[in-house]
């Protein structure tokens, strides 16, 4: 496909990466000559200088053929308006960033009448994914497939959890409710398990659910914790507001600290149902003053990565139940199991993952769409939701009678409204949808996964 990233910021950069691994032609626009010239160099695309939202730059960038504009700047006004130029000169779809609270409701309900095929709002979609954090307190991610039916959740395995010290086989015939564990971080090492492995302290395991019985296997694999009440939150930007703003609709106390004393009285006009103190939330005195010990959940905001896992380092040291951390850095990943930081969030990554899944769906003309992508540890490991639309020869075939190639696990099968976890004995039917999690990159259809 043709492809234009317009504004070359975190999130438009993180895309990038993503996409240069595919076989796509890019181009890139951004206002900022060094940076076009450095992104040209690192990656093999075409670059532009300019405003991507000028008619002339768009047809500089012979955008009238292309497939798909991107347009994620720092403006949101600046992205819808390229997007409907770029959809007046002939672009099949776009999508916009989009941000401002105040634009975001109208947008979406405007985005047919402006032609723009997909919303993106980094700081929305990381606020939700930490309120499914906290809803559940047990997970320290979860990913949504088939319109929310299928879930892929990851534990942590702690010392004195049913799992440590079992195998797969050993813990299916003791658990009623059926889930899939599907890959296990385990240090920097990522395994696809097979019936033996055996569970360590420590691990952190994938698995798929269905829905409805999440809840469920977690009570029965004792992995289930308390209801979360209390909740403190450090940073008040857009994260922060949405996030404060998702809680108070259920029966959370509320703190959020902020450091901006205009921003502060804003948000307390905005959120009447959240306590908000203006202070450094990275200060010692202060956390502990609001009561830091009594939270049951802490989640760190601030715009500096450090300074999210000191405060966090500190919340752990003082028992806070769950500390959720938002980290921009790819350099800090590595270091943040060592120092005891288990719950992270990256905006940018979020987003790349949602824009690269459209993107997949999008390029794929054969029998079988990626539905649905999600990049797992580290980037390490892709779920596919595929959709199985023509016929194949390993249709109607028990699993245990086809070869899969290595590392390649078939997760779960929706069919109509069912949902299958599978063994050995399930089959894949035409009109199924289908999840596979591998290891491997850039599959783009259900028979890459089969030799």
């Amino acid at each position: 496909m043709k492809i234009v990233i317009i504004g070359l910021g975190t999130i438009g950069k993180t895309v990038l990466k993503s996409l240069s691994f595919m076989d796509h032609t890019i181009t890139i626009i951004d206002e900022d000559k060094d940076k076009v010239e450095s992104l040209i160099e690192k990656y093999d695309v075409f670059g532009v200088v300019g405003n991507g939202a000028c008619l002339d730059i768009q047809k500089e960038a012979n955008m009238s053929d292309c497939d798909l504009a991107i347009a994620l700047t720092n403006s949101d006004e600046l992205n819808v308006f390229a997007c409907l130029v770029a959809k007046k000169i002939g672009v099949k779809n776009t999508i916009a960033r989009v941000r401002n609270p105040d634009y975001t409701k109208q947008i979406a309900d405007m985005k047919d009448e402006l032609g723009i095929s997909m919303i993106v709002n980094p700081e929305k979609e990381t606020a939700d994914e930490i309120f499914n954090l906290i809803n559940l307190p047990s997970i320290s991610q979860m990913e949504h497939f088939a319109k929310g039916k299928v879930l892929l959740v990851e534990i942590i395995v702690n010392s004195g959890s049913l799992l440590v010290g079992e195998t797969l086989i050993s813990l299916s015939k003791k658990l009623k409710t059926k889930v899939l564990v599907c890959a296990v971080q385990r240090g920097n090492e990522v395994i696809i398990p097979s019936g033996n492995f055996m569970f360590e302290t420590g691990d952190r395991v994938h698995f798929t659910s269905d829905a409805s019985s999440l809840r469920e296997f977690l009570a029965e694999a004792k992995l289930e914790k308390s209801p979360f009440k209390d909740i403190m939150i450090v940073g008040g930007d857009k994260i922060g507001f949405y996030l404060a703003s998702e809680l108070s609709t259920k029966k959370y106390n509320i703190k959020l600290v902020e450091s901006d004393k205009d921003r502060c009285e804003e948000l307390a006009d905005l959120l009447p149902r959240v306590t908000v103190i203006y202070g450094n939330g990275t200060q010692h005195d202060l956390l502990t003053e609001e009561g830091i010990e009594a939270m049951d959940a802490f989640v760190a905001l601030t715009d500096i990565d450090e300074e999210n896992m000191i405060v966090s380092m500190f919340a752990n040291k003082m028992k806070v139940t769950k500390t959720i951390t938002q980290i921009k850095s790819d350099d800090l990943i590595d270091m943040l199991g060592e120092l005891g930081i288990q719950n992270t969030v990256s905006p940018k990554k979020i987003v790349a993952d949602k824009i690269t899944s459209y993107i997949r769906a999008l390029a794929n003309s054969r029998g079988s769409n990626v539905l649905t992508l999600y990049r797992l540890v580290n980037n390490q490991v892709e779920a596919l939701e595929f959709s199985a639309r023509t016929k194949e020869d390993f249709y109607n075939k028990p699993l245990k009678a086809l070869r899969t190639k290595k590392n390649c696990l078939i997760a779960c099968i929706i069919r109509e409204n069912e949902v299958i976890i599978p063994d050995g004995n399930s089959q894949i039917q035409l009109g199924d949808n289908v999840i596979v999690v591998t290891t491997h990159q850039n599959f783009d259809d259900l028979t890459d996964v089969f030799e």
